[in-house]
């Protein structure tokens, strides 16, 4: 993408070329040992994914799944945009650190019933 835009601005379509290219720099980066350069291009992608995600499918007052991480889940205490503000919680249930934190919905997975 030449042009800086927003992802927020970006259609289906140039999402999904903009993640293929973040891919194409992230395996690059990888492969020459660049770790921060890789970490900064994963973490865009699961941005740029997150503005394929209707934000709708999420609601406050629930649990969710967290891609990559199995040890916890996600308490979802309000929506803002296309992140999920809350906070992580162990296998026993209990609430995971203090501070409340904001997770891009495109690391959230299957919402936990119980």
């Amino acid at each position: 993408m030449n042009v800086e835009r927003r992802y927020s601005d970006l259609s289906y379509e140039e999402l999904r070329s903009e993640i293929a290219e973040l891919k194409e720099k992230a395996l690059k980066a990888e492969q020459l040992g660049m770790v921060n350069e890789y970490a900064v291009h994963e973490r865009k992608i699961i941005m740029a994914k997150s503005y394929m995600i209707d934000p709708n499918q999420f609601k406050a007052n629930e649990v969710y799944q967290i891609d990559g991480d199995p040890a916890h889940t996600f308490f979802i205490e309000y929506m803002n945009g296309v992140f999920a503000w809350g906070y992580r919680k162990n296998q026993q249930g209990e609430r995971a650190g203090k501070e409340e934190v904001a997770l891009p919905i495109s690391m959230l997975g299957e919402k936990i019933t119980r």
